[in-house]
């Protein structure tokens, strides 16, 4: 546990003696993936993804339990713990990149996010285009993403390849509040 923690521990330790009001925090955000399948569709959520967000240097972190994926079959989980992401071995995801082009005084607004993804051990770059909805004094992310399984070396049985997409829809939402509330 302190392994997935300490990246944002030391980051909002280095953050938050700045008494800076452009870091948020999102504790209970949501990543939900789709995967089409010609026998069923695979489905899961998790609604317990931590997200730290800094305006100022216009940079977002993610950290999410592999575990923490909630799917309608406990089959699905287990093998998708087990066979596919090895959550024993590579227990988080995690998701760092910069907002490119941010506007703090646009109420709204869509923008390119690049940065790099890391699951089951392998790290790509990716970009991520992303509605941000400013609220009073929190913000609102979401969008979503598409991701190539074999780009994380995940490894998918023969016999069962057809039965499990090739490429991943990923779409997450974070409500940010100020680390002071």
């Amino acid at each position: 546990m302190n392994k997935i923690l300490t990246p944002f521990l030391v980051f909002f330790l280095l953050t938050s003696f700045t008494e800076d009001k452009n870091q948020f925090i999102a504790r209970q955000g949501q990543v939900s993936f789709f995967s089409y399948a010609s026998m069923e569709n695979i489905e899961a959520k998790n609604n317990q993804v931590l997200s730290i967000l800094d305006l100022k240097n216009k940079k977002i972190a993610i950290s999410m339990l592999m575990r923490a994926f909630v799917f309608k079959k406990d089959l699905m989980y287990e093998h998708f713990n087990e066979s596919y992401v090895e959550s024993d071995i590579y227990p988080k995801a995690t998701f760092e990149g910069d907002i490119i082009n941010f506007d703090a005084s646009l109420k709204e607004q869509t923008k390119m996010i690049k940065g790099k993804l890391t699951i089951h051990g392998i790290t790509k770059e990716i970009e991520i285009k992303t509605t941000i909805e400013k609220k009073e004094n929190k913000y609102v992310l979401f969008g979503e993403a598409n991701v190539f399984v074999k780009d994380f070396d995940i490894k998918i049985p023969p016999i069962l390849a057809s039965n499990i997409a090739q490429m991943i829809t990923i779409k997450f939402r974070f409500q940010y509040q100020s680390y002071e509330e």
